[in-house]
């Protein structure tokens, strides 16, 4: 989360009580050198009452930036670098001192260098030094840029997605069309490779604009590892395209890998609807398969 004079400017560390006081804190800190952590008791107590009861604790850790400090704008120009060429990096923190630094897990590439703990895919707090995995974005493939690619851009961009957009009519894939996607590609179904390199960590979403495309485009991705693969379609459409694709030679084990009808089962109709259907599914997934590799750093607060 970041603040400045005026309080909040971008970012959140959950709302509530914490956060109002979180940005209080900062304020109270603004022209202080050194960083310094401030703890937050969730349980009835003697010691603090902040009307939470939520469990547990909370620390929050304040790292005062100045304006105009060439190394934090080294580092940010850094880390925007590693989303762009969606390699890991780690924000390294001295909580004891004003020293930080972004490493690509070999060297440091950004800001201060000083001897720092062993890099992990979690957060880790040990020997006064911080460590943030600073990781990019999951990309989301969308193969059909209708009404439903439409409304399902924002919403898995507002969640942390990067989304390209491919399909084979020119004026489905502007700007215009889509202006929060991140690649917009016009090309042939029938030949996805020719224009984009798709990756096991993409989660691929086809809905093109009619079931032969549906078909061409799904038998090409099921011949490649991917993160998900979903496909939208009423059941019977689904039970056809299925048929044709066994018939092809893809086999059933394979085919019941993929998500479809695709998204969650919310009972949505309108392509608003079918977006967050769409994205609940993908969150789970990503939520799926960091728990899987022991990546994934945060939990939700309301289980």
């Amino acid at each position: 989360m970041l603040t400045g004079p005026n309080g909040l400017l971008e970012g959140t560390i959950g709302g509530g009580a914490i956060e109002k006081d979180a940005i209080e804190t900062a304020l109270s800190l603004s022209g202080k050198e050194l960083p310094c952590v401030k703890e937050y008791i969730l349980h009835p107590n003697d010691e603090q009452d902040l009307g939470m009861v939520c469990g547990g604790d909370v620390s929050v850790l304040f790292v005062p930036i100045k304006s105009g400090d060439g190394k934090w704008r080294d580092i940010a120009s850094a880390v925007i670098s590693s989303y762009d060429e969606k390699k890991p990096h780690w924000l390294i923190l001295d909580t004891a001192a004003p020293r930080a630094s972004l490493s690509d897990g070999n060297s440091v590439v950004a800001g201060d260098t000083f001897e720092a703990p062993e890099l992990a895919d979690g957060c880790v707090l040990k020997d006064n030094v911080f460590t943030l995995p600073v990781s990019p974005c999951e990309r989301a493939v969308i193969f059909g840029g209708g009404h439903c690619c439409k409304a399902l851009v924002p919403v898995l961009k507002s969640v942390g997605f990067s989304v390209t957009v491919m399909d084979c009519r020119e004026e489905f894939v502007t700007p215009q069309m889509h202006p929060m996607a991140d690649e917009l590609i016009c090309g042939d179904f029938n030949r996805i490779e020719d224009y984009i390199d798709i990756s096991p960590d993409d989660y691929c979403i086809v809905m093109t604009n009619g079931h032969s495309f549906d078909l061409v485009v799904e038998k090409q991705l099921l011949l490649r590892p991917t993160a998900y693969l979903g496909v939208i379609g009423s059941k019977s459409k689904i039970a056809s395209v299925n048929a044709r694709l066994m018939e092809a030679g893809i086999p059933e084990d394979k085919l019941s890998t993929v998500h479809t009808p695709i998204g969650l089962s919310i009972k949505a109709v309108t392509p608003e609807e079918i977006a967050i259907s769409i994205t609940a599914e993908l969150i789970l997934e990503r939520a799926l398969k960091k728990e899987e590799a022991g990546t994934l750093t945060r939990s939700c607060p309301m289980h």
